[in-house]
């Protein structure tokens, strides 16, 4: 056999494994692993952690609290760039019915160790009692999201 036949194979196999492996993870890969998530220097000067109280409807003098998405990620990771168009659309969309919040965890990596994030993105679901319901690692397009928040029992009004 030819080297460059070999060569192709072995460049084939490759191309497959890694096929394999996006599919296996549900279509786009996690961002990072733990160790590359702690070990990002900070882009800028580490910002104050997040406030522990629920989220509030910003508008209201009243102060009504929200349910609140939480997606932690990195403004340089692939898959979270995808997810903050869907962010930004679901924050204008539902505004004064939940409130959505994006940490930048390479920028504030206290906030990483704050939330218990192992992978970016991260997006957890609280009530609007501040109660975590549920997270998920990797990207969630925002009809899954929607979904989530249906199946949690989170319904938001017209």
């Amino acid at each position: 056999m030819k080297p460059y036949a070999k060569m192709g194979i072995v460049v084939a196999l490759i191309a497959a494994v890694g096929a394999i492996v996006i599919v296996k993870n549900g279509g786009i890969p996690s961002c990072c692993s733990p160790s590359v998530l702690f070990e990002q220097p900070p882009q800028s000067a580490p910002q104050p952690a997040a406030a522990e109280t629920p989220p509030t409807k910003a508008d209201d003098k009243t102060s009504v609290p929200l349910p609140r998405l939480v997606d932690l990620g990195a403004g340089k990771c692939i898959p979270c760039k995808m997810m903050a168009p869907i962010l930004k659309e679901l924050k204008e969309q539902y505004k004064g019915r939940l409130d959505v919040v994006f940490i930048d965890v390479w920028e504030k990596p206290a906030e990483a160790k704050k939330y218990r994030i192992d992978i970016i993105p991260t997006q957890i679901f609280y009530d609007a009692s501040g109660k975590e319901l549920f997270r998920h690692e990797g990207f969630f397009s925002k009809e899954e999201i929607l979904s989530k928040w249906k199946e949690l029992g989170v319904m938001f009004p017209g």
